[in-house]
């Protein structure tokens, strides 16, 4: 890459493994969900995260509704979850009439502040929905504590946390249902893409249903009914086995492409550690007891105008920046389906002053460009 190009946010990262996956996937002629490579999918999720069960879905959107499906909310019920994060989170429950309940998240992580969760939760409280930002696990210990105290379910947008772990655990092996991402933007990818992990036998029956369109094909094609039939509520929610191809080639490099990017975001956290030092940024924070992916790299910046013009200088130097989440319970949507619990002072100043640096495998190459820009934008160009 010349020094004259952009460098962009994000460029997905090809195994090499693809193509041959997917010629095999055409070559088979089942270009259907439900086929071998969303088999061996599935296998690769249960045995390496330790779900009961892993169903491959077009996109962790699908996962999140199927899930909201499975915890059986009503209009009017309530759901507990942070409004830093992105619309699918809420919405996947709106759709059921469900009321988004949004509490203020952790100055260190920007995680759902599990202090706040038990003086939000009411009689009309269904499930508490962690999300586990830039790949680092919310404080799953005490949420689940919480949610057993309450007779709560614990729905985990673990969007960005594919092969993160918490105390030694994998990100989505404990909460009742959980849900990845495989979009372009994460560490693993099929384009689109997604799954549901469940972690409590008593959702795996009904979720296999929904998930085949509200019939028991599944049970069906295994023996165990004579015919399949319309059960239940349900929708399309599988992947073509076209994806699912894609999808098994990056998840049999998920190991090297992981301990890659953390490479990138050492070098990131070492190169600005003077910088926080010196107070003109805050680098982020993971727990002991955390092992992100590597997943992003962000900033914490003064203020909302130094965020403003550290991105326009960037631009100058031809490398993308951005920022993240507008906080759901500000937007109008929010706003109209939503409520806030208690000051979410934190959510809006993160918010205001994140912005998250380029990270993709291949940008090596160019990392000390990023730096050193970042480091002139920030006022210390040493």
């Amino acid at each position: 890459m010349s020094a004259e190009m952009t460098i962009p946010f994000n460029r997905p990262f090809l195994t090499g493994g693809e193509a041959a996956y997917l010629a095999q996937a055409m070559a088979s002629l089942h270009l259907t969900g439900d086929g071998a490579f969303t088999g061996r999918c599935s296998k690769w999720l249960e045995e390496q995260i330790g779900c009961r069960k892993a169903l491959l879905t077009h996109s962790c959107t699908g996962a999140l509704e199927m899930a909201a499906i499975l915890a059986d909310v009503k209009p009017g019920d309530e759901v507990i979850m942070p409004s830093f994060t992105f619309v699918s989170t809420a919405n996947a429950f709106v759709l059921r009439g469900a009321v988004p309940v949004f509490v203020d998240v952790r100055a260190d992580t920007l995680n759902l502040d599990e202090t706040k969760i038990e003086a939000a939760i009411s009689p009309r409280t269904k499930a508490i929905v962690p999300v586990d930002y830039a790949g680092v696990s919310c404080e799953m210990t005490a949420i689940l504590e919480i949610a057993k105290r309450h007779g709560l379910l614990v729905v985990e947008d673990a969007a960005q946390g594919v092969v993160a772990r918490y105390k030694g655990k994998p990100v989505g092996s404990q909460s009742h249902l959980s849900a990845l991402s495989f979009h372009g933007t994460k560490n693993i990818i099929s384009g689109e893409g997604g799954a549901l992990l469940i972690n409590d036998d008593r959702f795996r029956q009904r979720a296999e249903i929904l998930w085949e369109k509200g019939t028991n094909r599944s049970q069906f094609f295994r023996g165990e009914v004579d015919k399949y039939t319309w059960v239940d509520t349900g929708s399309s929610f599988l992947p073509s086995e076209l994806i699912a191809a894609f999808l098994l080639a990056q998840l049999e490099q998920a190991d090297t492409i992981t301990a890659r990017r953390i490479v990138i975001w050492n070098a990131y956290h070492a190169a600005f550690e003077d910088l926080e030092a010196a107070g003109l940024l805050r680098r982020p924070i993971v727990p002991d007891h955390c092992d992100h992916n590597g997943h992003l790299y962000y900033l914490l910046l003064p203020s909302l105008d130094k965020r403003t013009r550290f991105i326009e200088q960037l631009k100058q130097h031809r490398i993308q920046t951005v920022f993240h989440y507008v906080p759901l319970h500000d937007s109008p949507a929010g706003r109209k389906f939503g409520r806030t619990h208690g000051d979410l002072s934190v959510t809006r100043e993160s918010a205001d002053r994140l912005i998250r640096l380029p990270l993709w495998l291949g940008l090596e190459e160019q990392l000390e460009r990023v730096i050193d820009a970042v480091r002139a934008a920030v006022g210390d160009d040493r």
